[in-house]
C-alpha cells in the first residue's frame, strides 16, 4: 500500500498509545484477523487512553447451515482432542502457528494447507503439506477433500468468502468440520467490510462522503 508502513509491536497499550499521541492520529482502524485478540484488546486500550475513535473491521463469523456436522471448540488444543482416539483422514487449516496442536495426536492422517511452511515438521508419522493462498473455490475444495478420502476438517471460524469453499465442501459431502470459535474482542463501533469502514471514517472525521467516490 502506497502508505507508510510499520511492521512489528507497538509495545503493548501504552506504546501504542503513546505512538497515536505522537503522531497525532485522528482515527484507528482494526483491521486484525478475527483471532488476534490481543492486538484487537491492545488497540481498544490504546485508542481510549490516547483519545482516538476506534472503529473495527470485522468480517462476519459463518454461520450453521442446514447439512453443517459441526463441533464447536474453543482452542486448537481443544479441536484435535475432539478428533477422537481412532485414526483419522484429516484437513488441517489452521495456520502456520498453530497447527502444532496436532502433535498432541500423531495418530491421525493430516493433510496440511498453509501459506507459509510448518516448520519444524509436524510429529504425526503421517502428514502431506500443500503451500497456497486463497481465496479458494468450492468446487476444489471438494475435490480436494474427496480425492484424499478426508473425513474431518479442522479450522478456525474466520469468516469471509475467501476460505469458505472448504465449509461448503465439507457441507456437501457430509463430512466433519471441528470448528474453533472466535476468541470474546472488545465491544467497540464494528463494521462487516472495508467499504463500510472507509464509510464509517469519513463520517468519523467529519469529511463529506462524495471525498469517497
Amino acid at each position: 500500500m502506497p502508505v507508510p508502513v510499520v511492521s512489528g509491536g507497538f509495545g503493548g497499550v501504552d506504546g501504542l498509545a503513546a505512538w497515536l499521541r505522537e503522531r497525532r492520529i485522528d482515527l484507528l482502524i482494526d483491521a486484525t484477523h478475527p483471532f488476534a485478540a490481543i492486538m484487537s484488546r491492545h488497540a481498544a486500550g490504546a485508542a481510549r487512553h490516547a483519545g482516538v475513535p476506534l472503529i473495527a473491521l470485522r468480517r462476519p463469523a459463518w454461520q450453521r447451515q442446514a447439512g453443517d456436522r459441526w463441533t464447536l471448540v474453543a482452542s486448537p488444543a481443544e479441536a484435535v482432542a475432539a478428533l477422537g482416539p481412532d485414526p483419522r483422514r484429516v484437513f488441517l487449516a489452521l495456520g502456520r502457528q498453530e497447527a502444532h496442536a496436532a502433535d498432541a495426536a500423531p495418530w491421525h492422517d493430516y493433510l496440511v494447507r498453509s501459506v507459509e511452511p510448518i516448520e519444524p515438521p509436524l510429529a504425526a508419522a503421517s502428514v502431506r503439506y500443500i503451500l497456497d493462498r486463497g481465496p479458494f473455490a468450492e468446487a476444489d475444495d471438494r475435490a480436494l477433500l474427496r480425492d484424499n478420502r478426508i473425513d474431518a476438517v479442522v479450522v478456525k471460524n474466520s469468516g469471509g468468502p475467501a476460505s469458505y469453499g472448504k465449509i461448503a465442501a465439507a457441507r456437501t459431502l457430509g463430512i466433519a468440520v471441528i470448528l474453533i470459535e472466535r476468541p470474546p474482542v472488545p465491544d467497540v463501533p464494528t463494521v462487516d467490510d472495508a467499504g463500510q469502514a472507509f464509510a464509517a471514517a469519513l463520517h468519523v472525521l467529519g469529511l463529506p462522503a462524495e471525498r469517497g467516490e
